[in-house]
């Protein structure tokens, strides 16, 4: 997968913020995509301590591009276009003391077009890695919800196997989206089925064919109560919604992944039993899920990647080594 990453980022060169230039990780991920020469990074942080970092940790940066927030000469122009997005909820006071932080700054530099993409959350939390990105670089036209989705990778005897799975770690769960006269604008069903829609399509960008399963407890109305009402109505929209897209639940994992079980359990389907891209009913099983394949299964897991966003902006886990650092910033650029 990594392999036809940087294939694809050699024909289309990028730029990546990275908002905690002075973390050794991100330093040594930086040095090693120097050397790769398809991927410009960009380093957050005062210029000393970075380089000081750098030169303590024997990791070759020279070269680079280091951008202190304390001194760039373009930061009250920055001030302006934040205040600007803002719209009157921050003053240019505000908008100033947030820029000197790198996920805010490095955040702007992708609005404002300086870079394709953000890589943040060594240090930051994913609350402080999406906060910025919502306010300044904002959903889509189209979406109403950031989600996110991992991918998946093992070993095979057959070559690589790549799964998807989706949401696992920005959504707690999905409910209605009421306005203030007590209507509802956007109902959990659609919101679910926006993130299984995201889900197949940053799958097919890591040469997935999505076969979209949207799990419960319940296979094809076995099961009541739950979350069961909510993955049928998601399913039904996401169908209605996205009519090309192989996607059929609500059904169990068991029905998901084995051809016989899926056929006995929901017969005629052409997902069930081959599924490769899952979606979950809310936070807590995905997040359980995709662990479960990660630490029995025997699968590398990469994300979370953000969807819906108007440009890449991705999360590391604070507990990232320098590799999961790097392969997190090709599959970040190569969603720009």
């Amino acid at each position: 997968m990594f392999d036809q990453l940087e294939a694809k980022l050699r024909a289309n060169p990028r730029k990546i913020v990275f908002t905690e230039g002075h973390d050794a990780r991100i330093l040594e991920a930086a040095a090693k995509l120097k050397q790769g020469g398809f991927l410009t990074p960009i380093l957050i942080g005062p210029v000393d301590v970075v380089k000081a970092k750098a030169a303590e940790c024997g990791f070759d940066i020279e070269g680079l591009e280091i951008i202190d927030p304390a001194t760039y000469p373009e930061m009250e122009k920055m001030v302006e276009t934040m205040v600007e997005l803002r719209k009157g909820k921050m003053s240019p006071e505000d908008c100033r003391a947030n820029l000197l932080k790198g996920n805010y700054f490095g955040t702007m530099l992708v609005k404002m077009g300086y870079a394709d993409a953000l890589l943040g959350g060594a240090t930051y939390s994913t609350a402080d890695t999406v906060r910025p990105a919502l306010q300044l670089v904002k959903t889509r036209k189209g979406a109403h919800l950031v989600s996110s989705c991992f991918i998946l990778a093992r070993e095979g005897k057959d070559g690589q196997e790549l799964l998807a799975m989706g949401d696992c770690a920005i959504n707690i769960d999905y409910q209605d989206t009421v306005d203030k006269e007590g209507n509802v604008t956007f109902t959990a069903a659609e919101k679910l089925a926006e993130v299984a829609i995201e889900t197949a399509k940053t799958a097919k960008v890591f040469g997935i064919d999505p076969k979209v399963a949207v799990l419960s407890f319940s296979t094809k109305g076995s099961g009541k109560g739950g979350t069961v009402a909510l993955s049928q109505a998601a399913t039904a929209k996401a169908k209605e919604l996205a009519p090309d897209l192989a996607i059929d639940g609500e059904m169990q994992f068991d029905a998901a992944v084995s051809p016989t079980v899926g056929q006995l359990k929901f017969p005629g389907s052409k997902v069930a039993g081959y599924a490769n891209t899952f979606i979950f009913p809310n936070i807590e099983a995905g997040n359980i899920g995709y662990k479960i394949a990660q630490r029995l299964g025997g699968f590398a897991a990469y994300g979370p990647i953000l969807q819906g966003l108007n440009a890449p902006i991705n999360d590391l886990s604070r507990g990232c080594n320098a590799d999961e650092v790097y392969k997190m910033a090709l599959i970040t650029a190569a969603l720009a």
